[in-house]
């Protein structure tokens, strides 16, 4: 009878905690999951062993229920967790009032240079493009087979040394240098979006900001600041300077800015396909541009944020912000930081549907005829790959050579910069 008695408090405790643990599971979604699923049972567990200790003779019933039904509940939570993370992204930014310009139009002349100096060749074939593993969004897929032609590309990002030779030889400026025009700004945003003080109204362009510890990683205002006067000169603002750093990579150029500069220089931004097809560098179905083998794992292969976003970088690639070009090896191509460092323009619309339309051909596709975001419909946007020195696995692994990324074509950031093609 006591025994009896015993397995019916056991399944008491049981079914109770199991209820518990729901519970907890649909308040953790409606804060939109912001600690993640070991956290969550870590703090679950321990506000349950205080309660326990209290009533002794519940001990064994409590670790009875870690070890059987706890698992599948940590499961299902981390499933939430993955699913969340599709949502979120480094290249999310808060709401903007310093985008759309004047749409001057500069008349960009080529230089005349015809070489090829700097580029390296891509032979052009078939490949999987699309998704590789369980991180990736519901953009990347359905993967389908795609063939490129030959072409030639960039083997570095444009470096500032590169982007201020085009300056000084055109005059051109910057949209992050430039005032906004409203009346060209809101037609990007909802209707009756209402005007911002003038005040806000002035050249700037986001800039990185880490924060003092653990933040809601839905909210981009956290750690990205709109600052006046920062640009591709002035990275972190004024009072910053590209000084000693003429081997890096431009940065605060919006997807105008780099179409300005292929013109000049006889190129063109490379299509998504193309982008993805070198950044495989020849290697089938891997994750990454070196291949399958973890981040972390041995020598720092690219240049991300290596420990909790966006408060606490381990710096183990040895830089927190941007890092020189040819700071780490190339891949099968012969192309370096094809992951990580910044983003890389291309010039395809963003299109989140555009792998599951028949719009979608396997030769040679030029990308998507519209922008579709389903987060921001009433922004056009155009597509980025490659990561950037912010990226983390636990937030949007953005150096995997299938992610895509999207942002609107005059938005400049501290982390997007581009490299071009030439045809063959």
């Amino acid at each position: 009878m006591k025994n009896f008695v015993l397995i019916l408090v056991l399944l008491s405790v049981e079914i109770g905690l199991l209820v518990i643990c729901i519970i907890k599971k649909a308040y953790l979604q409606v804060r939109s999951e912001r600690i993640t699923a070991n956290r969550i049972n870590s703090k679950f567990i321990r506000m349950y062993l205080n309660q326990m200790n209290q009533y002794k003779f519940f001990n064994f019933c409590l670790l009875l229920f870690i070890t059987s039904v706890m698992p599948a509940c940590k499961n299902k939570q981390a499933e939430a967790v993955i699913k969340k993370k599709e949502m979120i992204s480094c290249m999310k930014v808060p709401a903007r009032f310093a985008s759309a310009t004047d749409s001057d139009k500069i008349n960009i002349l080529s230089n005349g240079d015809s070489s090829n100096a700097g580029m390296v060749l891509i032979p052009g074939g078939e490949f999987m493009m699309g998704g590789d593993n369980n991180q990736a969004s519901a953009d990347e897929f359905p993967k389908h087979k795609v063939r490129v032609h030959k072409f030639l590309m960039d083997a570095t990002e444009v470096t500032n040394a590169q982007f201020k030779k085009f300056v000084d030889a055109t005059g051109y400026v910057t949209i992050a240098e430039r005032k906004p025009n409203w009346e060209e700004l809101k037609k990007s945003l909802p209707p009756g979006t209402a005007k911002p003080d003038e005040s806000v109204l002035v050249a700037s362009s986001l800039v990185f900001k880490p924060t003092t510890g653990p933040v809601d990683l839905n909210d981009y205002s956290q750690w990205w600041s709109w600052v006046k006067g920062a640009d591709w000169k002035h990275p972190q603002g004024p009072g910053s300077s590209i000084e000693g750093k003429e081997n890096y990579p431009v940065a605060h150029v919006s997807w105008e800015d780099a179409q300005a500069y292929c013109k000049w220089s006889g190129k063109r931004l490379p299509t998504e396909a193309e982008w993805e097809f070198a950044a495989r560098g020849s290697l089938q179905n891997q994750i990454y541009s070196w291949g399958n083998k973890p981040i972390n794992n041995g020598n720092a292969k690219m240049n991300s944020w290596e420990g909790e976003f966006p408060y606490h970088n381990l710096q183990k690639d040895n830089y927190f912000t941007a890092a020189p070009v040819k700071s780490y090896q190339p891949n099968g191509y012969g192309l370096y930081d094809m992951s990580g460092n910044v983003w890389e323009w291309c010039s395809d619309w963003y299109d989140a549907n555009y792998y599951k339309t028949p719009e979608a051909v396997t030769d040679n596709p030029k990308g998507s005829s519209k922008s579709f975001d389903p987060d921001d419909p009433y922004t056009p946007k155009r597509s980025l790959r490659g990561g950037s020195f912010l990226c983390n696995d636990s937030y949007c692994s953005g150096y995997r050579v299938a992610r895509r990324m999207k942002s609107s074509p005059d938005t400049g950031l501290e982390h997007t910069g581009f490299r071009c093609v030439k045809d063959i």
